[in-house]
């Protein structure tokens, strides 16, 4: 092992230990009760039993995006690692071999010879691309991206990132914008293709009939956003006719969202998904996961979360625009910029501003995706 890596080990196995109370605090709370024991105690974690294409994703959207490559590598073998427990479960539903990725300090003794390892977007590990290289692997990135917001910490670690990105064969990026970045962080071979969740086939896998009057999803929102969201539709709701949905993004927190539904629905009627699928309430919880899309298909106007909050980042705007959703987005949208850019008629507000722009939204067209991907020419790379 290289010096540098070396040190680089020796400081993860010292962070390692000092936070080992705090992963077993957490290894209790269902969002982690699967993943924290499986990567940082190995616990029903072992390394994969056959060799092929190795892709590493984050979490859910990383491991749904990968769905029109794996189409295109039909017949080979894959296996895939993630971090989060919703990322491993939609892993499961591929033909691959599927493990959560084990902490730093174990990838020199875990990791076994493969074909090829794919990380998508910025799972940037270090001791990752070291023992993929010493065990002889090509190294790609796909749909790497850094934000605008977060490229100046990259610029601090120049000097780190430089050595990570000399483990990488070829990186494929989202833009033009993430090629200048990644070039003056010492990345080489940077090649710009666009957003792979371009590809991506969206559909509705079951179909719901449309309830009458208008129709408002609060779509992937997290904690604050429902209340401003709530209170714009309670305005919005005096004069127009409409229903609104809630989609929380973690099922972890749809108990204390219901809890705020009561406590502020201002008399209108409620309903949970749960309690039997179907729009039945003015003000309906989407308690339940994999409906978002389903959804979609019968909305009018969709408020997409994650944006209202400056610490989230936005999330996937596509899937609302291609059902031809009219489209409300916050403004802290950093994390999915390069997927609006192919989104038109989009409104973006701050929270304070949702009712008025429910206001205006019935007088805009619906949103609508411009695709552009090269997706062969990676294809032709890992091929």
């Amino acid at each position: 092992m290289k010096p540098f890596s070396l040190l680089y080990a020796l400081l993860a196995v010292l962070l390692y230990l000092a936070a080992l109370p705090f992963l077993l605090l957490l290894s209790l709370k269902s969002k982690y009760r699967e993943s924290i024991p499986a990567r940082f105690f190995l616990r029903k974690n072992p390394p994969f039993e056959r060799r092929g294409i190795w892709f590493h994703t984050c979490s859910l959207g990383e491991t749904k995006a990968l769905a029109p490559v794996l189409k295109g590598l039909k017949g080979r073998r894959v296996n895939i690692t993630t971090t989060t427990q919703t990322g491993y479960a939609e892993a499961l539903k591929y033909d691959a071999q599927v493990r959560y990725l084990p902490f730093e300090i174990f990838l020199p003794f875990w990791v076994k010879p493969q074909e090829t390892l794919v990380v998508l977007e910025a799972e940037f590990w270090y001791l990752l691309f070291a023992a993929a290289k010493a065990r002889g692997m090509k190294v790609l990135l796909l749909n790497a991206r850094i934000s605008e917001r977060s490229y100046p910490r990259y610029l601090k670690m120049r000097w780190f990132y430089r050595r990570l990105f000399a483990y990488v064969d070829t990186l494929f990026c989202q833009s033009e914008a993430d090629r200048a970045r990644f070039e003056a962080l010492g990345a080489t071979d940077v090649r710009v293709i666009g957003n792979i969740k371009l590809a991506q086939e969206i559909v509705a896998t079951r179909h719901y009939a449309k309830p009458e009057g208008e129709m408002i999803v609060a779509a992937s929102t997290h904690e604050g956003e429902e209340e401003a969201i709530l209170d714009a539709y309670l305005a919005y709701a005096q004069k127009h006719p409409s229903r609104l949905v809630v989609v929380p993004r973690h099922p972890e927190r749809f108990e204390s969202v219901w809890s705020l539904l009561c406590r502020k629905a201002g008399g209108r009627s409620l309903s949970r998904w749960s309690e039997g699928e179907g729009f039945a309430g003015d003000i309906v919880l989407v308690d339940a996961m994999g409906e978002l899309n389903n959804i979609y298909a019968v909305a009018d106007t969709v408020i997409l979360g994650g944006a209202f909050r400056d610490d989230v980042g936005g999330h996937n705007p596509l899937e609302p625009a291609h059902f031809g959703c009219r489209l409300i987005s916050g403004k802290h949208c950093f994390h999915q910029r390069e997927l609006f850019r192919y989104v038109r008629h989009v409104q973006f507000t701050e929270p304070e501003g949702l009712a008025e722009a429910l206001e205006q939204a019935g007088g805009l067209p619906p949103a609508a995706v411009e695709e552009t991907i090269d997706l062969d020419t990676f294809m032709r790379e890992v091929a």
